[in-house]
């Protein structure tokens, strides 16, 4: 099975006083947004902003209520607003939110499931990125990974499952991971298949992070104990000011963090960038994964992203 080779995602503008500020809603089916979701939710949300983009607490709170499964929606409404701010205080959001853009990590390049020759092929391209991310999960694991360790034998590689493996194969599957030298394993089990998790972490197996599992910030606690770190989405949680309140949960029970991302373009990847300062982990390669990204701005090469001086997302459209 190969990955999907386009996706479609939504750009929101919010204009204010002459400056516009940019988001974007990448809609994530497992938690049942579409496209035509998420643009029905934009186009109920225009006429609630209200006047003022500093509201952030009133709007997104607001937001969050009325429309509880369109995150998506909300994280390109947040991100636009988080821009427009920026912009109106003409100072980047790493350094409105107090962060040191030196303690940025790199981001890791994802290689995603195809034929064992196409996958040499992406690793072989993606030889200036020294951390991989690779999509596990099936019963040509093993291929997968001597695929990749062969062609890339000294690099740090993590695997996604993606809900892969169960409580009966995991422990396995697991010690496979092991056996390639893997930095960590990114949600083995389905949601709420955690039985094996405690067992895996006790073996060594690991160290196991939640993606699926961890949603919002009300599912951070539920992850101590069986995962050591969570994957953070803004597309998944519902932007910049949810994002922050998971960070602060996850460092405060223990967890490592790390920032994931879709297929976006610079908009989505440059509003997680921003928070890239406070966490262990970057899984920021969508915008990399394009044909034509219309956006330009946040620089970066060799898996290291820049953050610039430019305000707010720091981004500027292609024209």
């Amino acid at each position: 099975m190969s990955d999907s080779t386009d996706k479609t995602v939504l750009l929101a503008r919010i204009e204010h006083d002459g400056l516009v500020g940019w988001g974007e809603a990448a809609p994530i089916s497992f938690y049942h947004q579409s496209f035509d979701s998420a643009e029905a939710t934009l186009s109920k949300i225009g006429d609630m902003l209200g006047n003022d983009p500093f509201a952030l607490d009133a709007i997104l709170d607001n937001l969050l209520k009325r429309f509880p499964g369109e995150s998506a929606a909300i994280c390109a409404i947040d991100g636009a607003l988080h821009d427009l701010i920026g912009k109106i205080l003409k100072v980047p959001l790493w350094k409105m939110f107090g962060l040191d853009r030196s303690r940025m990590p790199l981001t890791s390049m994802t290689i995603g499931i195809d034929k064992p020759e196409v996958m040499a092929a992406k690793v072989r391209e993606a030889a200036a990125f020294p951390i991989l991310k690779v999509k596990v999960g099936t019963p040509d694991d093993e291929i997968i990974l001597n695929t990749v360790r062969r062609e890339a034998p000294n690099k740090t590689i993590r695997v996604d499952a993606n809900c892969g493996w169960s409580s009966e194969n995991a422990f396995e599957r697991c010690k496979l991971m092991a056996d390639y030298k893997v930095e960590f394993i990114e949600q083995p089990t389905r949601p709420g298949d955690n039985d094996v998790l405690p067992r895996l972490r006790e073996a060594g197996l690991g160290p196991l992070y939640a993606d699926e599992s961890c949603v919002t910030v009300k599912d951070v606690l539920f992850c101590v104990g069986f995962f050591d770190g969570i994957n953070i989405k803004l597309s998944k949680c519902g932007g910049i000011r949810q994002a922050m309140k998971m960070i602060h949960v996850a460092r405060a029970a223990g967890l490592k963090i790390m920032l994931g991302c879709m297929t976006e373009t610079s908009v989505g990847i440059a509003a997680a960038a921003q928070l890239g300062p406070m966490v262990d982990h970057l899984d920021l390669d969508g915008h990399l994964l394009l044909a034509n990204d219309p956006f330009t701005g946040l620089g970066g090469e060799g898996g290291r992203l820049t953050l610039t001086d430019a305000p707010g997302l720091g981004i500027r459209e292609l024209t």
